[in-house]
């Protein structure tokens, strides 16, 4: 067997099925979970319909690169969201999801026989996929802490010069997950610059950047590099339709950038079996060239938090994010910084899923920056998502059982 995956941690929700096993929930309430990030609300019927429509295609074999038609709806959505010009021929790809791509990527652009052995850095907390993706490639992974202080934003320069000296794949999470911070444009000067110095590349996951909450929306990392006068070298983005057009299970999403690291992802994932089928294809291209339903999706989520975190703020060091569907909570002060033990004790009482943060970082640097927090996903329709904060609100006021 490879002897890497002996390096892979359990995931979060593994974690978490092992903490609540041997607890029977109170049954005066009903199962509300805010734990896991999967989208609730309905998938638009066009959507279903050209699904339907392009099931003819199930008789060829899909190119892994996708046709010049999908490929085109990528560029189009680039150009009307942040005014971008892409190649659709040699700077964007289908992908089967974000997160198949974020873990295929690794593999394509780490270099393991070098010595010492290579670095990916991530944020910490983290999308698990990241660490996963960077152990199974032969690399090592430094976490760079994100900063309460300011907003959760990572701090870059914690990162010592040894590392960045043989870093060869940043993983950017913006808006964040689960923070749901949005990395500023000195953020993204400040990590170009560092690229350029040490020549790593840079893997911008932005499958939340269509769910906000301020009038501007989430700056994107290849608009970041347009408005700093670069050119997308040593740059991928990385989008998917899940949360956008609520279609998780279709897995559908692009990559874009730079094209010499495009056109060595397209061979990977050649001989990896990665080619989007024409259905999700012909979906996909109308879920890309329509944004009336992302509206409505992203004024339901506003709705959503505009009722749960007034509930929550009194009780809980909470605020509204800038981007995303995650609410990233401080457990109170009488827990001593135990969230999973919070976690556990609400499940128990109240029957609501939260996801410890702790699960979601690693000790690093002497501690685990999402010790003492709690990520709640507001993926269920209002009413439960309420309901759901009300019990929570209720819980954070009784001090924790001996």
């Amino acid at each position: 067997m490879n002897p890497l995956l002996d390096r892979l941690q359990p995931y979060p929700f593994e974690r978490l099925r092992q903490l609540f096993a041997g607890v029977t929930p109170s049954p005066a309430y009903s199962p509300i979970s805010l734990g896991i990030g999967e989208p609730k609300h309905p998938t638009p019927p066009f959507i279903k319909q050209a699904l339907i429509e392009g099931l003819d295609s199930l008789s060829g074999y899909p190119a892994t690169a996708g046709d010049l038609k999908l490929r085109t709806a990528f560029t189009n959505w680039l150009s009307k969201r942040y005014g971008l010009a892409l190649d659709p021929a040699t700077q964007v790809l289908p992908v089967n999801g974000s997160r198949e791509a974020l873990f295929a990527l690794a593999q394509t652009v780490v270099d393991s026989s070098r010595t010492p052995r290579p670095i990916v850095v991530s944020p910490n907390p983290f999308y698990q996929i990241y660490e996963g993706s960077a152990l199974l490639a032969g690399a090592d992974v430094w976490y760079a802490p994100s900063d309460p202080a300011r907003n959760f934003a990572v701090d870059w320069d914690s990162v010592p010069a040894e590392v960045w000296q043989r870093t060869q794949l940043v993983y950017v999470c913006s808006p964040g997950n689960p923070t749901g911070a949005v990395m500023p444009l000195d953020e993204w000067r400040k990590l170009f610059a560092l690229s350029d110095e040490h020549g790593f590349v840079i893997a911008s996951d932005e499958c939340y950047s269509e769910i906000y909450f301020r009038d501007e929306p989430p700056l994107g990392g290849l608009e970041a590099a347009a408005k700093l006068g670069r050119d997308f070298r040593r740059l991928i983005a990385l989008t998917s339709l899940s949360k956008r057009s609520n279609v998780p299970g279709l897995r559908s999403g692009f990559v874009a950038g730079d094209a010499e690291i495009i056109k060595r992802f397209l061979l990977y994932r050649t001989y990896h079996g990665s080619a989007m089928s024409g259905l999700v294809a012909a979906a996909s291209i109308a879920a890309w060239g329509d944004e009336t339903h992302v509206v409505d999706n992203r004024e339901q989520y506003r709705r959503k938090f505009a009722a749960v975190t007034p509930i929550l703020e009194p009780v809980l060091d909470v605020r509204l994010p800038d981007a995303s569907f995650y609410l990233w909570a401080g457990v109170p002060a009488a827990w001593n910084g135990d969230d999973a033990a919070f976690a556990r004790a609400l499940y128990a009482q109240y029957n609501v899923t939260v996801l410890p943060g702790s699960y979601l970082a690693r000790e690093a640097q002497g501690s685990n920056p999402g010790r003492g927090r709690v990520r709640m996903a507001l993926v269920a329709d209002t009413a439960e998502c309420t309901e759901a904060a009300r019990r929570i609100a209720e819980f954070a006021t009784q001090a924790p059982s001996a």
